[in-house]
Formats: structure tokens, C-alpha cells, sequence
């Protein structure tokens, strides 16, 4: 039986820096987290001429959980304090774990910006348990080709990132359960997928159109499902050529205080980490 929809949260268009857009559909408004999953960032794809100069955010900090950078299009770079540097290609996901602080920085690759080409990518902000915030952080890189197909059919493109589906296990760890599925599905295919009751479980339609337990939605949106709800398909009809991403997760049953960069427990968490910063706690890096 399919599972009901809550929310179809449209992601509305977010400065995060004075040039760079994304498009926000956690948190809005209308419902703010789906604890563990705090954020989520879709940086629409954005053309390079070959030879376009450096575009980077420089380094910035973060504390208390784990951005989580899946990237659709071209090659990023990531360097953090940790001494992290890594380069970001199409089809991989990158995992870095901030616990009780980390700077890091983060663009295109010199490699892409020399070839030029399309640039895309999803962030999500993964929460991690209050025992786990001030552990020392640490990175993963995940390539594509280790991801399992799951819900394999004709027309239907799906990998496991994380997580246990179909008794497979997805190479991505996290500190709480958490499943995560993307890839395509072709025009006039359909997919069901199933969700485990009581967990969070979403799904962010990247670009085209689907219909999903019967409701119409198209790219840069957000379909949050109830938890609740003893259902536990979730029903997809590609409309037309569409690519997405699941997710589903144990929550993390704990207060959420989220403000800039950080994502703590307690108000006083987030104040004790920009005063931290600001005394030169997190350390330094080059851009």
C-alpha cells in the first residue's frame, strides 16, 4: 500500500554567497527538518567556458554533523584542515564528517575549469547523535561503480549509496541508519520503492517529472512522506525522463538547533561554536 505524502516542498532559490545560488527545499517554511536530514542544497548545473577562472567557496567552518556533497555533474575539488583533498567526479559522493569542527573549502576542479563543461551538485546536511558531535573529523569518498544496483528493471537506473535495501548494503557509513538511493528512471517506467515505518523518508525530484503515490511533481522538489503512516511504498511513474534521489533514516529523536554553519543541540552549543571560531579553535587553512 503506498505511503502518505505530508509535504511537496519546492526549492526556492538561496544566496550563499554573494554569486552562488541554490535551490533550498530543507528546511522552508512549511516544515523544517527530518531529522537526521537537516539541509538540502541543489546547486543547479551552471556552464564553465574552458579556461574559466577559479570559483570556489573559501574556507568556511562547521560543527556537529556531516555534509554530505553527491555530485551530478562535472569534477569538484574539496580541501579541509583534516588534510583532506580530494577531487568530486559525476556519479560519486563525498562524505565529510565536521564532529567538533573542521574548515574546509571547496569548487570545481582546476582539471574541469581547464576543460570546461557542466557543474551540479546536491549537499545535504546529515545529523549525527549528540554522543558523536565532538569526536574528531573524518572523510569518505564514495565512487559510483561501488554502488549496488537496486530496484533493477528496464528503464529504471538506480544505485545504493548507503544503507540496506534489497539485502544489499550501500559502501557509505553513517552513525545512524540512513538508506539513500539516486540515479534515473526513463519516460513512462515505473518503480516502486519501500520504506521502513517510523523512519524519515524522502524524495528529492532532481529534474523532470514523476508522479508518486498519485501526486504530480517536477524538478527541484521535495516529497516528504509520514512517518507514521503503516504504509510503506512509495510509487514512482516517470513522466518523462527524470532523475532522483531517496532517502530514508532512524530519526534522531533529540532538540535540533541549526544557525550558519553549525548544527548542535542546545542554543548555548551554537554560541560556544562561533566563539570558537572566532578564537581560532577550528584552525587554519589555505583556500
Amino acid at each position: 500500500m503506498e505511503k502518505k505524502i505530508l509535504h511537496v516542498l519546492e526549492g526556492r532559490e538561496k544566496h550563499i554567497t554573494d554569486t552562488e545560488v541554490v535551490r533550498q527545499s530543507l528546511p522552508t517554511m512549511q516544515f523544517r527538518f527530518a531529522n537526521p536530514f537537516i539541509v538540502l542544497h541543489h546547486m543547479p548545473a551552471k556552464y564553465f567556458a574552458p579556461g574559466s577562472p577559479e570559483d570556489r567557496l573559501h574556507p568556511h567552518p562547521h560543527r556537529g554533523f556531516a555534509p554530505v556533497t553527491f555530485m551530478l555533474q562535472g569534477q569538484g575539488y574539496h580541501r579541509d584542515n583534516a588534510g583532506n583533498a580530494m577531487t568530486v567526479t559525476a556519479g560519486d559522493v563525498q562524505w565529510m564528517f565536521a564532529g567538533k569542527g573542521i574548515l574546509h573549502s571547496e569548487g570545481p576542479s582546476a582539471e574541469f575549469l581547464e576543460k570546461g563543461g557542466n557543474y551540479e551538485l546536491l549537499q545535504l546536511w546529515f545529523n549525527v547523535p549528540a554522543a558523536h558531535k565532538g569526536e574528531a573529523p573524518w572523510y569518505q569518498y564514495i565512487k559510483g561503480a561501488e554502488m549496488p544496483p537496486v530496484a533493477e528493471k528496464e528503464g529504471v537506473h538506480l544505485t545504493l549509496i548507503s544503507g540496506d535495501y534489497e539485502n544489499k548494503k550501500g559502501p557509505l557509513k553513517n552513525f545512524t541508519p540512513i538508506t539513500a538511493i539516486w540515479g534515473n528512471v526513463e519516460a513512462a517506467r515505473e518503480v516502486t520503492l519501500t520504506a521502513t515505518r517510523g523512519y524519515w523518508t524522502l524524495l528529492y525530484v532532481i529534474d523532470g517529472g514523476v508522479k508518486v503515490n498519485g501526486t504530480s511533481v517536477s524538478g527541484y522538489h521535495l516529497v516528504v512522506f509520514d512517518k507514521e503512516d503503516e504504509q510503506s511504498d512509495i510509487h514512482i511513474e516517470a513522466l518523462e525522463n527524470t532523475r532522483l534521489l531517496y532517502l530514508s533514516a532512524d530519526p534522531i529523536n533529540e532538540p535540533v538547533v541549526a544557525k550558519d554553519n553549525f548544527v548542535m543541540n542546545t542554543s548555548a552549543e551554537i554560541d560556544q561554536a562561533f566563539e570558537d571560531y572566532k578564537n581560532g579553535l577550528f584552525g587554519t587553512l589555505e583556500k
